[in-house]
């Protein structure tokens, strides 16, 4: 285990050097920027590591393996981001563990997060997720609402009881105008949340950037970025 809490430990400082270094070169406050940990097909030990070693964000993708980890690792000081796609059917059991859904995209699942919040008497905070490879009306190959859907989604979200409107998420895209123009898509991001926020003040996130192009995610301005394997590892392959 002392093997394990070395390696995330350098792995994390080396993330953190890089997080710190973008900041620098973009003119912003290192305070500005959370580092969200994806953890997902990594084991609850790894996470209570993490924990000690300062993380306080971390991420999942699928309730079937996020559900367990986050019953495990209950008692420590950790706020849980969904970031996958999530189905209606999962949401009871999402909306018991998770502080943040980043991956809203329809408004079935608004309807169907509300209602569960509500009966759980929870607050969830709602990222919605921006496919910026999809058409006016399309949704994205990775999921997401085409940038024609924001305002409507967003009203709703803001309205739904239990629901609170935080902000909006992307993924840089592998298809279309963006494709490999990473802090142009982010930039994109801004300008939407800019738009955004003239309508919800309060909703001032912007998750963007992964291992790869973290750097870019925080020239553009985002206030989350959501790393998994420069901190974990290469993930093993699921079954």
């Amino acid at each position: 285990m002392k093997d394990r809490n070395d390696e995330l430990a350098a792995n994390l400082a080396q993330v953190e050097e890089r997080i710190a270094a973008a900041c620098a070169a973009a003119g912003r406050a290192r305070e500005e920027v959370t580092l969200i940990v994806v953890t997902k097909t990594y084991p609850a030990s790894d996470v209570r590591i993490l924990s000690e070693l300062g993380v306080r964000h971390v991420a999942e993708n699928r309730d079937q393996d996020a559900a367990p980890k986050a019953a495990e690792c209950s008692d420590l000081p950790l706020a849980w981001h969904f970031v996958g796609q999530l189905q209606t059917n999962k949401v009871r059991s999402v909306v018991g563990y998770a502080d943040l859904v980043q991956s809203v995209d329809r408004s079935r699942l608004v309807t169907a997060l509300s209602k569960e919040a509500v009966r759980q008497e929870r607050e969830v905070g709602c990222l919605i997720q921006v496919a910026l490879d999809a058409g006016e009306s399309a949704r994205g190959e990775r999921g997401g609402v085409a940038l024609g859907g924001i305002e409507e989604l967003a009203e709703l979200v803001a309205k739904a009881p239990g629901l609170r409107m935080a902000g909006l998420m992307t993924v840089a895209p592998l298809t279309g105008e963006y494709a490999g123009r990473q802090q142009a898509a982010f930039e994109r991001l801004m300008d939407l949340s800019t738009d955004l926020r003239r309508a919800h003040p309060a909703a001032n996130m912007v998750s963007a950037g992964m291992s790869a192009d973290l750097e870019e995610a925080v020239a553009a301005g985002a206030t989350h970025v959501r790393v998994g394997t420069a901190v974990l590892g290469v993930r093993p392959r699921l079954g």
